[in-house]
């Protein structure tokens, strides 16, 4: 029965084997929960201001270009300083402009501008320290748990993004903006005093200064390597074509049951969470490759499930499907690019894998959105998904590598692998 048991719970090792891993798991889902308040209250805040949805929806578009901008710099950046540093730094950061929303919140008359330069603030804040997070995993846990620790961060990730949301809902209704901004505030002090307890991670002694140049390189690097851009190049195809969570209420209202629209958001991360705490046999796959393109064609059939049933409850299960093929997905990406890349150009290309899995989201909604208004909302939906598996499909036949991919055999996992077995013996 427990051999049974641990081949379907999440591998724990990682947690059991480093200090630092424990350290940003817990770190990370008391700092996500805090900022899923702000991101909660912060809309809510502008419709209260403005009763305008455009005004709303303009949030996203001056998030966009600073994530893009200082993703990029942020990934160069992770790799010439110590990445610690750089946390830490950003988490203080983020803690500021939650100072700023609540000094707004609390004044009689509270102000609609601050929202809007908060809200690229945090958006630059996110681009210029994710790259160092992602880029602190492959040093801090043991290669053949990279699989496991993927899969114990998407769990943290998915909990603080159920629990944190529903939270900023009760809160705002009952105490109002500032004490949820208050909440987001302490949950970043908390993070700092963390951070403070990782162990420095210094750059490489021969890392250059950030540049153009540097981010260039990196981009080349991933374009050489048909693995890796084929992990990119798949999680664009499946976000672009198949991310239409911007009409979820339409088709809410498509179905006769408005009452169905909170739990839709909510379907795919229950999907997420359940695959993660099912994660055991994952830390036994090789094939990477596979993962990405299996959940991506699991995440392409549930949207379209989605947009093609009339029956609320069977969409809800469809969305829930989909949660569960984005999370296998993601954590075939997230391991391919753990165990391949170069330490030292670790930061540089998470600053791409943030484009990737930002970007795409976006465009989708826009698709979704404009496609919507031309065909119906579940046309909309349902023909999206299948563009998405047909993609993943095509693009499987044109990277082969990708398909093939063991973490076995393959030349960069394997001299990744050899360095960091010479650098801890040494």
């Amino acid at each position: 029965m427990t051999s049974k048991l641990s081949a379907i719970l999440p591998d724990l090792s990682p947690w059991r084997s480093s200090a630092d891993f424990r350290l940003l798991w817990v770190q990370g889902l008391i700092a996500y929960f805090g900022s899923s308040m702000a991101m909660i209250a912060l809309p809510l805040q502008i419709k209260d201001l403005t009763g305008s949805p455009l005004a709303v929806g303009a949030m996203g578009a001056v998030e966009l270009v600073p994530l893009i901008v200082f993703g990029l710099y942020g990934g160069a950046l992770a790799d010439s300083m110590d990445r610690r540093k750089l946390i830490i730094a950003t988490e203080a950061g983020l803690g500021v402009l939650a100072v700023i929303l609540m000094v707004n919140a609390l004044l009689p008359e509270p102000m609609l501008w601050p929202l809007y330069v908060v809200a690229a603030g945090v958006s630059a804040m996110a681009g210029l320290q994710r790259p160092a997070l992602d880029a602190m995993l492959a040093r801090i846990v043991p290669h053949d748990q990279l699989t496991a620790a993927a899969a114990l961060n998407n769990l943290r990730w998915q909990l603080g993004g159920i629990a944190g949301p529903s939270a900023a809902g009760l809160v705002v209704a009952y105490s109002g903006h500032a004490t949820a901004y208050g909440i987001t505030l302490l949950g970043f002090a908390v993070s700092v005093l963390m951070c403070l307890r990782l162990t420095p991670a210094p750059p490489a002694h021969d890392a250059e200064k950030p540049s153009l140049r540097g981010i260039v390189e990196g981009a080349r690097y991933a374009w050489s390597r048909p693995v890796l851009l084929g992990t990119y190049v798949i999680d664009l195809v499946a976000m672009i074509f198949a991310f239409p969570i911007a009409i979820f209420p339409f088709l809410a209202d498509d179905l006769d049951a408005p009452w169905s629209l909170g739990l839709m958001f909510a379907a795919m991360a229950v999907g997420s969470v359940v695959t993660s705490t099912m994660s055991g046999w994952t830390t036994k796959v090789r094939r990477h490759g596979l993962l990405v393109i299996y959940g991506a064609t699991v995440w392409g059939l549930g949207i379209a499930a989605a947009g093609w049933f009339g029956n609320v409850w069977l969409v809800l299960f469809a969305l829930a499907v989909a949660g569960a093929g984005d999370t296998l997905s993601g954590l075939g990406r997230m391991t391919i690019w753990n165990q391949t890349i170069p330490d030292e150009l670790r930061g540089r290309l998470a600053g791409i894998e943030v484009l990737s899995y930002s970007v795409g989201p976006q465009l989708g909604q826009v698709r979704s959105g404009a496609m919507a208004g031309w065909t119906g909302t579940r046309a909309a939906i349902w023909s999206g998904g299948v563009v998405c598996v047909a993609g993943v499909v095509l693009l499987t036949a044109a990277l082969p590598k990708l398909l093939r991919y063991d973490s076995d055999t393959d030349e960069d996992a394997q001299l990744r692998r050899a360095q960091r077995e010479k650098a801890a013996s040494e």
